[in-house]
C-alpha cells in the first residue's frame, strides 16, 4: 500500500455509501482518490469512466450531478497535534479572522504545487480547499472556477490579485492576464508569514522556510532559509550552502541529480551515480543548472546516497523514505555555518556526505544522523541570532517541516535552548498555506506604504 513507508493514512467512512460497502465487506478497504495524478478529483460520469479506465475495473456512478471537486482533508500528527497537510472535505472553505482590517478585498492565487485562493476583505480571510497541482488543463479550468465561486458564494469581489513572484507559476501567468492590479509575494515570504498570521503577526521572530524550491529575491532557487521580522518585513538571516541542481525542475523526480550535484562539488565519487556524461558536462558548465538551497533536494539526495532512491513517482517520496527508516542518535553536532559575503550564515552540508557515503554505517543510523544534524544546525542558528538580534521565538514552516522526526528533534533542542517554538496548527507548511501567507504579507506592505 505505501513501499519504503512505515505508516499509512486512515479515513473513517463519511458517506452512507461507504458505510453500505464496509458492511458488505466485513473489513478496511484501501481506497484512493479518483483523479490523474496531481489533478482535481473527477466529477463527471463519462469522463472518469474514460480517464480511469485503466486503473478501475468497474465504475458505481451516481446520478446526482457534481458541482465541483472536493479532494479529502489529509492530517498528520506532529509534536503531539495534529496538523494540516492539505485543506479539504469537511475543513474548507476556511475562514480565520484578518490580523488587520483589509483596506480593499484582495485575492491570492498560491503556488504552482498543492494549490489554494484565499480571499481577504474587511478583517475576513476565507482559503478555499486544495486546488490540485497547476500545470495541467483540468487543474487551471478548476482553479479558474474556485476564483469565480468563492468571490460569487461570500459576495467579495476582489480589487487586487495577489501572487507568487515566479514568473513561470500557471497562477502568476494567470495574475497577469486577469486585468487587475497585481503584488507579487515572495515564496518564503508568504511560508513564513503564514504561520506569524496563526500566531502574533506583531511579534518579530526568526522563521525558519524550509522546502522544495521557490524563486528567491537574488533570481536562485531558494528553500533552505531562515528570516527575521514580522509579515511585510523580512530579513533573511541564514541560509544552506547553494549547490547546482542539473537539470533543474526534473531534479524533483529524479533524486540521482541532486546526489550527483552534491558529490560532483565536493570532488566526492558516488559509484552509484547513473548520470550520463551529458548531464555531468551540462552541469559542469552551468547549462540548465540552476543554484539552489533547497532543503528538499538536499533530502532528495540523501536519499539517493543512502537509500538507492533514483526515480520517484510522486514529490516528495525520497525524503518520505528517508524519514521512514532514520533513527536518530542520542546527540550529534551540528553541521558546520560560515558566513556569506553578504553576512547570511550559510549551513554547510559537505559533513553530510562522508557519513551518508560510509556503507559501513547502517542505513537506519545514516538517515537518522543527517535528521540529527540538520535539526542540530536549526538550533545553532537561532543560538547566534539571538545572541546579535535578540530573537526569542523560532517557527518552522514550509514543506520539509512535515517531517515528524526532524520537527520534533528540532523542537526539543530548542525549548531546551529557551526558545519558543511556532508549528502550524490551521494551515498547512506546505504549499497549501502559500496563498493565506501572501494574503498576510501584502496586506502588512501595503499598510506600510
Amino acid at each position: 500500500v505505501a513501499p519504503g513507508l512505515n505508516e499509512v493514512g486512515v479515513f473513517l467512512p463519511y458517506s452512507p455509501l461507504h458505510h453500505l460497502l464496509l458492511a458488505r465487506f466485513d473489513g478496511p478497504l484501501v481506497a484512493t482518490s479518483g483523479n490523474v495524478s496531481g489533478e482535481p478529483v473527477l466529477t463527471d460520469n463519462a469522463e472518469a469512466s474514460t480517464r480511469l479506465r485503466a486503473v478501475a475495473d468497474a465504475f458505481l456512478h451516481h446520478n446526482r450531478p457534481i458541482a465541483r471537486p472536493a479532494d479529502d482533508s489529509v492530517m498528520r500528527v506532529i509534536a503531539g497535534r495534529a496538523r494540516p497537510l492539505r485543506l479539504g472535505r469537511g475543513a474548507a472553505p476556511l475562514e480565520l479572522p484578518a490580523p488587520q482590517r483589509f483596506a480593499q478585498p484582495l485575492l491570492a492565487v498560491g503556488g504552482h504545487l498543492k494549490n489554494t485562493i484565499a480571499l481577504g476583505w474587511d478583517d475576513r480571510i476565507v482559503i478555499s480547499p486544495h486546488i490540485a497541482d497547476m500545470g495541467a488543463v483540468r487543474s487551471e479550468r478548476i482553479f479558474e472556477q474556485t476564483v469565480r465561486d468563492l468571490q460569487r458564494l461570500y459576495r467579495v469581489e476582489a480589487q487586487m490579485i495577489v501572487c507568487d513572484r515566479h514568473p513561470g507559476y500557471a497562477t502568476t501567468q494567470w495574475a497577469r492576464r486577469s486585468g487587475l492590479p497585481v503584488m507579487e509575494v515572495l515564496h518564503h515570504h508568504a511560508h513564513a508569514a503564514s504561520l506569524a498570521a496563526e500566531r502574533d503577526v506583531q511579534k518579530r521572530t526568526l522563521m525558519f522556510t524550509w522546502d522544495g524550491v521557490g524563486l528567491g529575491a537574488d533570481g536562485s532557487l531558494w528553500g533552505g532559509e531562515a528570516f527575521v521580522g514580522r509579515p511585510g518585513d523580512w530579513r533573511r538571516v541564514a541560509s544552506v550552502r547553494p549547490f547546482r541542481l542539473p537539470g533543474g525542475d526534473r531534479a524533483g523526480r529524479a533524486p540521482w541529480r541532486s546526489a550527483a550535484a552534491l558529490c560532483w562539488e565536493a570532488q566526492l565519487n558516488w559509484r552509484r551515480n547513473p548520470a550520463d556524461a551529458l548531464v555531468e558536462q551540462a552541469w559542469r558548465r552551468g547549462i540548465n543548472a540552476p543554484f539552489s538551497s533547497a532543503v528538499g533536494r538536499l533530502f532528495d539526495a540523501i536519499a539517493a546516497i543512502v537509500l538507492d532512491v533514483k526515480e520517484t513517482s510522486f514529490e516528495g517520496q525520497a525524503p518520505m523514505q528517508l524519514e521512514a527508516c532514520a533513527v536518530l542518535p542520542a546527540d550529534s553536532e551540528p553541521l558546520p555555518l560560515t558566513m556569506d559575503e553578504a553576512g547570511v550564515l550559510r549551513i554547510d552540508w559537505t559533513p553530510l556526505l562522508a557519513t551518508c557515503l560510509d556503507e559501513s554505517i547502517g542505513i537506519a543510523q545514516r538517515a537518522g544522523l543527517a535528521h540529527a544534524r540538520l535539526a542540530g544546525s536549526i538550533v545553532e542558528i537561532a543560538r547566534r541570532v539571538q545572541r546579535e538580534l535578540n530573537v526569542d521565538t523560532v517557527g518552522l514552516t514550509g514543506g520539509v517541516f512535515q517531517n515528524r522526526k526532524l520537527v520534533e528533534r528540532a523542537a526539543d533542542e530548542l525549548r531546551r535552548a529557551g526558545f519558543n517554538v511556532w508549528l502550524q496548527e490551521q494551515t498547512p507548511c506546505n504549499d497549501g498555506g502559500l496563498s493565506y501567507g501572501q494574503l498576510i504579507d501584502a496586506a502588512a506592505a501595503l499598510a506600510n506604504v
